[in-house]
């Protein structure tokens, strides 16, 4: 990971956006599937879909330790995605309602 100077206060977002643009021009699960595995490592891969998986979890109010136990999970990374969930930039909560909602919409 680059290491930003204390001076880099607000680092060029363009690349940040730039990526955000390429995932969302993309519509179906499986592209975007293909896109993560030519982008990410594995291991990159396996602590984003870490984090991914206990968002439903938290957001049912599942106890730290039991969705460790479910998911072998790092307790430490359950606690970031949570804070996260209460003070991030609402990212997870978008994703959830938009896969709810789809889900919701394909069962009818």
């Amino acid at each position: 990971m680059k290491r930003r100077s204390p001076h880099d206060e607000s680092p060029d977002d363009a690349p940040l956006q730039a990526l955000s643009e390429a995932l969302a021009a993309l519509s179906q699960a499986g592209e975007v599937r293909a896109f993560l595995e030519d982008l990410c490592t594995p291991a990159e891969l396996e602590a984003m879909s870490d984090r991914w998986r206990v968002v439903p979890l938290l957001l049912k109010g599942v106890p730290y330790r039991e969705i460790h136990d479910l998911t072998q999970v790092s307790v430490t990374t359950i606690g970031r995605v949570a804070r996260t969930l209460e003070r991030g930039a609402g990212g997870y909560a978008a994703a959830m309602q938009r896969q709810q909602s789809g889900t919701a919409a394909a069962s009818h």
